[in-house]
């Protein structure tokens, strides 16, 4: 994580401490502050459990949709899967079948995919899908905004309906918020309380009529973690999703905004003071954000089969997995400048860069087709039996001031590895894979190179993930 331009140690450690004492207070209660926020939603960063993906059909925009987009999905699915899982909704058990083929046939493993099928209107899941967020007791829990199809552009009444499935599907509670309309790629927040919107994609008639800023505000403050707010004009109209924050810029993590120069902001259509409220952005506690400035494409952007589409393509709308950063490209010249720049802020992942010249073709990128689903961090998604050959048991002690072993016991011989990740989801602790016979066995957990907080340790049992647990330094 990049910290602060120019501050000093004490600074620094009183960061750490709000960080610390925020988490204690949403997570654990017994505060002012969680009597307002009964939800939180960790940010991009934070650790994934796995993405969700609703894959392309044929249903909506003709037979050769899936030809041009499908490449988009396949070179996802094969970058994210090694890092965690990917939950793939298919409009059918015909279809469910035709993506295995795919996969297979593009070499992709299958060992960290699994299926949902549910008939679906479209493939932005980032604006109809699940958002996951924590409640005060750590259980993980499934908001189910509205979705109304952009304001009523386009149809809806299938995609509405996929997170309460997913929340059957799974077994997550689900609370049903459909008295406001919220798509995910509205908004962008830092993890730590700020949020920045277009009030054009969000407070808008055609959106929530009935509702004003600051009663949308608190619903975004109770069920999101939400306590400042960043509001940009926007521009209704300007396209389909009348301006998501998500195509002009991104919370890298906490302290860092990615965005674009005010030339390429204006020819986003972005007005000058909705840039300057941008630029002007502040934290939580009211610090400045460190910012870097990622180009539009050179050129405009011309699809694979030949169609120029009369406009450049926006970088920002980019996604942060656990091991990897994808993306988007358009066969551009400022391709490779975008990746360097973005892999300089993310040095323990990967970036991949996905062609989305087609899928551009219908409005939308990397981001808006991707949904994380954090880590379970409650007790009850971390029972010690994960499977009916290996039991894995919480590290002791925890929290711990030095030293700390997690148990784990297997009926067969596997392979183990134990990788360690901070609350930004960054690995820390990165062990090599061991053969483990059948029995008891421990791994010892070193602090010596941990500071205070919050840490994750997943288990992979012969490459594939098995469990998530959190785990908390204190010295």
């Amino acid at each position: 994580m990049q910290n602060k331009k120019g501050k000093c140690d004490c600074i620094m450690k009183k960061q750490t401490f709000t960080i610390l004492l925020f988490l204690f207070l949403v997570f654990f209660g017994g505060s002012a502050l969680a009597n307002t926020i009964l939800y939180v939603m960790p940010e991009e960063t934070a650790l994934h459990e796995g993405t969700w993906l609703q894959w392309p059909h044929n249903n909506l925009y003709g037979p050769y949709y899936i030809e041009d987009v499908q490449p988009t999905w396949v070179s996802m699915t094969s970058a994210l899967q090694s890092g965690e899982n990917v939950h793939i909704i298919a409009y059918d058990a015909t279809e469910q079948s035709n993506i295995i083929s795919v996969l297979n046939a593009a070499g992709v493993p299958l060992d960290n995919i699994d299926f949902f099928i549910h008939p679906t209107d479209d493939v932005w899941i980032r604006d109809n899908g699940p958002m996951f967020v924590y409640d005060q007791n750590d259980d993980m829990v499934i908001l189910d905004w509205a979705f109304n199809g952009w304001g009523g552009d386009t149809p809806y009444s299938l995609c509405d309906v996929i997170p309460h499935s997913i929340s059957l599907d799974i077994s997550l509670p689900w609370i049903d918020l459909s008295d406001m309309v919220l798509e995910g790629g509205a908004i962008e927040h830092d993890g730590y309380g700020t949020m920045m919107a277009t009030r054009s994609s969000i407070t808008h008639p055609s959106r929530n009529p009935s509702l004003t800023e600051s009663q949308i505000e608190e619903y975004l403050t109770v069920y999101m973690g939400i306590t400042k707010f960043i509001w940009l004009d926007g521009l209704y109209g300007s396209e389909i999703t009348d301006m998501h924050i998500d195509g002009v810029m991104k919370f890298a993590n906490d302290s860092t905004i990615v965005t674009m120069s005010n030339s390429d902001l204006l020819y986003w259509e972005l007005t000058q003071p909705d840039i300057d409220v941008l630029y002007a952005a502040t934290d939580s506690e009211n610090e400045p954000y460190n910012f870097v400035y990622i180009p539009l494409t050179q050129n405009n952007v011309v699809t694979t089969y030949g169609a120029n589409l009369g406009y450049k393509g926006s970088y920002a709308n980019y996604y942060i997995a656990n091991t990897v950063v994808l993306v988007p490209t358009y066969n551009d010249p400022n391709d490779l400048v975008v990746i360097d720049i973005i892999q300089e802020l993310y040095p323990d992942r990967t970036v991949v860069g996905i062609d989305v010249r087609n899928l551009y073709a219908y409005g939308g990128m990397i981001h808006c087709v991707t949904q994380q689903q954090p880590v379970d961090l409650s007790s009850s998604g971390m029972t010690q039996g994960v499977s009916d050959f290996f039991q894995l048991s919480q590290n002791s002690p925890n929290p711990f001031s030095e030293t700390s072993s997690i148990s784990f016991s297997t009926a067969e011989i596997v392979s183990v590895e134990v990788d360690v990740y901070d609350i930004m989801g960054h690995i820390v602790k990165d062990m090599s894979p061991f053969s483990a016979s059948p029995g008891e066995h421990f791994v010892m957990l070193s602090a010596d190179e941990l500071g205070n907080g919050v840490y994750f340790y997943t288990v992979k049992v012969d490459g594939q993930i098995m469990s998530s647990r959190r785990m908390m330094v204190i010295k």
